[in-house]
């Protein structure tokens, strides 16, 4: 069963590449002789042209983080035909869409965000409430990532100390953190040094190999709470110094890990049909009611990255796009980025399906915890050493992957913190003055964004996770909506928007309203703890501006609404 489901989900993806994502390109003009951002605006700290390999790193690195991990192993409950179907159809025709739309019109906009693909098409103030929304979706990654994170290092020890007899999480923290070292270490020998990629390549994945012996053998022991301080200082730090130092170099790298994980997991369904080492346990379909809600809209919400999220726009539009250097790039790199994604998420969901009856009766402490057993599950019992090197291998790979997009969502709330305070004229935050000068000050934007996230990190993952999956989904709609409205003004096509934004929209707002019901009639019957304020207010608030953006959207792509009367 394993094996005919993934290969099943490789055939359509490749077909969907092939086909639909040139189909795409040839639609929206995408030209290999005009110049992107990059080049024409190279400023050494965030337009920076880099190789289409090194790009592709980055971007998969970034966007892929612990979602397609989580989300499907969460919405697995509903059996394996919905998430399978969700995850290939949904990637192909809408978060392929919506990953590549968001790249190459923010190529066209100088490299900027999708808050200024809205103000080119809707005006100024949808651009200012789709920066509050994007904002607000920002801090739940960070609070989201932090929270796993910090999971994937956390021993049951106060203060720092080593182990030689690590257990998995003190590994990965081991690991994790060499791996930031060896990072700022390639930034400067490819960038500054002048060593080429490919001898570059290859010394730096002999030093994750000895990294990851090292950190076998060597633990780093730190409770809960130094992590998520760690953390946060890490995230502030990576998100204001130059990209080739850290952010290039270190998700170049992570992308190695992602891609061994994925083929070690491929080798072990592979290996588990003919061996028999493990079973496929996860039915076809259990109800359209489950323990997570309503298939409609549950699946759509809690599947997130796997199919379509909108950080991937946040991604495209803030890092990537400062970072392509020719156009003909934008298509593997935006739209076979989300493909592989969703390939990562049908691997997830085949490794739960190994463990599914110990991961219902909740003997793993998080999703991740079950993808890595599950797929070490795969090559023998949780006894063998084999079983124990690849648990730890795919701890640490969920781990690197949620670093990664942190240190991008950190930069682009820096990004988008900023541009919030400034007005039409004025370039930086030097051109500002008095309190905006200050509130668009990149430091102050950055720390205030890594405090509200770290702080929510402390919440329970479910807590965060179901509002995370709403307000992401919703901003992929908000994002479709956005491309859509620029491409239709451009005279370009922009019908294959459509459907996917109608459902996106319809899927996230359903969820979001259910949420504030939920809660205030827990607050009726008692229910006080300050996550569930949270989330209440979290959710009005998103529900709010996004009608109104949809009203804006709605007028510019239906009634014509021009940018001058918007």
């Amino acid at each position: 069963m394993a094996i005919g489901i993934i290969l099943a989900a490789i055939v359509l993806l490749i077909l969907g590449y092939v086909f639909y994502g040139s189909w795409l390109a040839k639609q929206w003009g995408i030209d290999p002789d005009r110049k992107t951002p990059a080049v024409e605006m190279d400023d050494g700290v965030d337009y920076v042209a880099a190789k289409p390999i090194v790009l592709m790193g980055h971007h998969f690195s970034s966007i892929a983080g612990a979602g397609p991990i989580n989300g499907p192993i969460q919405a697995a409950v509903f059996g394996w035909v919905p998430v399978f179907l969700w995850c290939v159809i949904g990637g192909i025709f809408i978060g392929g869409v919506h990953d590549f739309g968001a790249l190459f019109a923010s190529v066209r906009h100088g490299g900027k965000s999708v808050g200024e693909i809205i103000k080119d098409s809707m005006g100024a103030r949808a651009k200012k409430l789709f920066i509050i929304f994007a904002l607000l979706v920002l801090i739940l990654v960070i609070a989201s990532f932090v929270n796993v994170v910090a999971g994937t290092f956390a021993s049951d020890t106060a203060g720092m100390v080593l182990n030689t007899t690590p257990t998995g999480n003190e590994t990965t923290a081991m690991v994790s953190v060499l791996f930031i070292v060896l990072a700022i270490i390639y930034g400067l020998l490819t960038n500054r040094a002048g060593l080429k990629t490919l001898p570059a390549t290859i010394i730096g994945i002999v030093c994750i190999i000895a990294m990851l012996i090292f950190g076998l053998n060597v633990g780093l022991v730190a409770g809960r709470g130094f992590w998520i301080v760690f953390i946060g200082v890490y995230i502030t730090i990576a998100s204001l110094v130059p990209v080739w130092i850290l952010l290039q170099p270190r998700d170049y790298l992570s992308s190695f890990l992602l891609y061994a994980m994925m083929i070690i997991a491929l080798f072990g369904i592979i290996f588990s049909t003919f061996a028999g080492t493990a079973t496929f346990e996860l039915p076809a379909f259990t109800g359209w009611k489950t323990s997570i809600g309503t298939l409609f809209p549950a699946l759509f919400i809690t599947v997130a990255c796997g199919a379509c999220s909108g950080f991937h726009s946040l991604i495209a539009s803030g890092t990537s796009s400062k970072q392509l250097s020719n156009e003909r790039d934008a298509k593997p790199i935006g739209y076979g980025s989300m493909l592989i994604e969703s390939g990562l998420a049908v691997i997830a969901l085949i490794a739960v399906g190994m463990v599914f009856t110990k991961y219902t009766n909740g003997e793993f402490g998080s999703p991740s915890v079950a993808f890595a057993a599950g797929i070490a599950t795969m090559f023998g019992a949780d006894t063998t050493t084999v079983y124990k090197t690849i648990y730890a291998l795919l701890t640490l790979a969920v781990s690197v992957f949620a670093l990664t997009s942190l240190d991008s969502g950190t930069r682009l709330s820096r990004f988008m913190f900023t541009e919030l305070f400034l007005h039409e004229d004025e370039a930086t935050w030097h051109d500002a003055t008095g309190v905006r000068k200050f509130l668009a000050h990149p430091l102050v934007g950055t720390i205030i964004m890594v405090v509200i996230g770290c702080t929510l990190g402390a919440l329970k993952l479910s807590q965060i996770w179901a509002l995370f999956g709403s307000a992401n989904q919703l901003l992929a709609g908000i994002a479709l909506m956005a491309v859509c409205a620029w491409l239709g003004n451009a005279g370009k096509n922009n019908k294959m928007f459509i459907v996917p934004m109608f459902f996106m929209l319809a899927a996230t707002l359903t969820s979001l309203v259910t949420t504030v019901i939920t809660k205030i009639k827990g607050f009726a019957a008692g229910e006080l703890a300050w996550g569930n304020w949270f989330q209440l207010i979290f959710a009005a608030a998103m529900v709010v501006l996004a009608i109104i953006l949809v009203i804006e959207g709605v007028q510019t792509i239906f009634l014509k609404k021009n940018r001058a009367e918007a």
